[in-house]
C-alpha cells in the first residue's frame, strides 16, 4: 500500500465517496495498527470524528492483517453512526459513560481512544460542562490505568497569539479563555494525575479545528459566502486540517504515551487568514465578493503543529485543497450536520 496526496485530485463527489476518502487505509496508518498489540476501545466514538477513526483503525487492522478489534463505546443518540460500524463489523457498546456502572461493564482493552468532551452549551449549563470534562476523564483513567490512553483535548487550552507567532507550541503555558477551554485544562490536569498515580502512559492531543466537508471551520465560511451572508472576523486567523489526517495522527500518537502524557499539538501546516478563504471560496463558486462585519484582532486562537509533523507523514490534503473541496462540496448541496464551531467567538462562550 502506497502513500499518496490527496492535493491533486477532485473533491469527493459525494457522501459515500467522502467516507471511503476519510477510512482509506495507508502505510502510515496499517504500520500504527500492526504495532498497537492488540484491541482498541473508543470512548466517544457517536461523536464528530468517532466513526471516521474507528472505520479508518478497523481497515488498517484489516490491511495490516492483524486480526485486533476496533471496539465502539458511546450513548448513540444517532443510531444511524452505530449501524454504519455495525455493518462494517465493528462492535458498537451503547452506554452512558457518566455511569459508573456502565463504565465498568465495558470490555478491557490495551489502547483506549478518548473522544468524550462537551462545548456547546457551557455558557448555559457550565456546571454539565465540568463534569463531562473533568469528572469523567478521571472515572475513565481509573477504569483503564491498566492501557495506553490517547485523549483528545484542545488547542482551547492556549491563550490567543499573534499569527506571526506561527502558533503556540507545546512549551506555550496554558491560558484558556472562558469556561469551556477551562474545563477542557482540567481535563488534561485529571489525565495527568490519573496517569501518575497509575503510571499510565498517555499523550494529550491538542486538536483545532478538523474539517471534513460536512462540519468545520471552512464549512462554516463556505456556507455564509455561499448565502451571501456576512463573514465575521473578529478571530481573523485559524487553523484546520482535514479529518482523515488528523484521524492518522492519532492513531500513530500511541507509540508516543508516556508517563507523565506527552502532549501533543494536532492541526494543519499553515496558519490561513478567514478573510482570503472567504474570497477564494466566492471566487471557486462563482458568487458576490463576501462582505465583512467585526475587526480584525492582532491575536487568535491558533496552533503550531511540527512536533507533530515532524515525526509523523505530513499531511495528505493541503489547506489550499481543503478550501476548494469545501467549496465545491457546499455549492452542491453536500450534506453537512448542522454543527457550526462557531470559531469567531473569542470570549470562550460557546
Amino acid at each position: 500500500m502506497t502513500t499518496f496526496s490527496e492535493n491533486t485530485v477532485a473533491a469527493p463527489a459525494d457522501e459515500f465517496e467522502l467516507i471511503e476518502r476519510l477510512t482509506e487505509p495507508s502505510d502510515d496508518t496499517c504500520t500504527a495498527a500492526a504495532g498497537l498489540g492488540g484491541d482498541v476501545l473508543i470512548l466517544g466514538a457517536g461523536g464528530k470524528m468517532g466513526s471516521s477513526l474507528a472505520l479508518l483503525l478497523h481497515r488498517s487492522f484489516a490491511a495490516a492483517g492483524s486480526s485486533h478489534r476496533v471496539i465502539c463505546a458511546s450513548r448513540f443518540t444517532d443510531a444511524g453512526s452505530a449501524m454504519v460500524l455495525g455493518r462494517a463489523g465493528i462492535r458498537t457498546v451503547a452506554c452512558d459513560l457518566m455511569d459508573r456502572k456502565e463504565l465498568e461493564r465495558l470490555p478491557d482493552a490495551p489502547n483506549v481512544l478518548y473522544l468524550v468532551g462537551s462545548k456547546f452549551g457551557s455558557a448555559s449549563n457550565p456546571a454539565h460542562t465540568w463534569a463531562v470534562n473533568t469528572l469523567l476523564p478521571a472515572l475513565a483513567a481509573e477504569r483503564f490505568r491498566s492501557a495506553r490512553i490517547v485523549a483528545l483535548s484542545t488547542g482551547n487550552v492556549y491563550p490567543f497569539v499573534a499569527p506571526e507567532t506561527g502558533g503556540a507550541t507545546e512549551d506555550t503555558p496554558p491560558d484558556p479563555v472562558g469556561e469551556y477551554a477551562q474545563s477542557c485544562l482540567g481535563r488534561e490536569r485529571l489525565f495527568t494525575y490519573m496517569s501518575e498515580r497509575h503510571e499510565t502512559p498517555m499523550v494529550l492531543v491538542r486538536l483545532n479545528y478538523a474539517t471534513d466537508l460536512r462540519y468545520g471551520v471552512l464549512v462554516d465560511v463556505a456556507q455564509r459566502v455561499f448565502a451571501g451572508e456576512p463573514i465575521n472576523v473578529d478571530m481573523g486567523y485559524v487553523n484546520t486540517i482535514w479529518q482523515r489526517d488528523a484521524n492518522a495522527a492519532l492513531i500513530q500518537a500511541f507509540r508516543l504515551c508516556s508517563t507523565p502524557p506527552a502532549i501533543l499539538n494536532l492541526t494543519g501546516t499553515d496558519i490561513i487568514r478567514v478573510r482570503n478563504v472567504a474570497e477564494r471560496m466566492a471566487e471557486l463558486m462563482g458568487v458576490a465578493k463576501p462582505v465583512f462585519v467585526g475587526t480584525e484582532a492582532p491575536t487568535a486562537l491558533l496552533s503550531n503543529a511540527s512536533r507533530c509533523w515532524s515525526m509523523f507523514p505530513g499531511p495528505r490534503v493541503s489547506s489550499s485543497t481543503l478550501i476548494e473541496w469545501t467549496s465545491r462540496w457546499v455549492m452542491s448541496g453536500g450534506p453537512t450536520i448542522g454543527k457550526p464551531t462557531k470559531f469567531a467567538v473569542r470570549d470562550g462562550r460557546f
